[in-house]
């Protein structure tokens, strides 16, 4: 199967934060990382966060050096991954469907 680069760029880190610093990176050009793994380590003005990998891929390029401020939107990194594995974009667990509830519950009383 061939392989597409794909870039993945700094995401909304919450309340109207509009850039990062780099911390650490986790990976290195070349890696092979899994979905969620831990990617770059990054500070806001207000928490420091490890962003996971939305792909499996292996790493092609680092935008960014450590200690460097990256504005969202801004390329962070570039996967080399499988056509196929690009479809995927959910980082985490979608939550599985509970069942229904087997009682009825009534939204008014009955009327006499």
């Amino acid at each position: 199967m061939a392989e597409e680069n794909v870039t993945f760029t700094l995401p909304d880190l919450g309340e109207g934060l509009v850039e990062a610093t780099v911390l650490e990176w986790q990976v290195s050009v070349g890696d092979v990382v899994e979905r969620n793994a831990p990617l770059v380590e990054v500070e806001t003005t207000k928490s420091a966060v490890v962003i996971p990998s939305p792909k499996a891929g292996r790493i092609v390029e680092l935008h960014a050096q450590e200690d460097q401020v990256v504005p969202v939107g801004d390329p962070l990194v570039t996967f080399a991954v499988q056509a196929q594995e690009q479809q995927a974009g959910i980082v985490g667990r979608v939550p599985t469907e509970e069942a229904r509830p087997a009682r009825r519950v009534r939204l008014k009383p009955p009327s006499d």
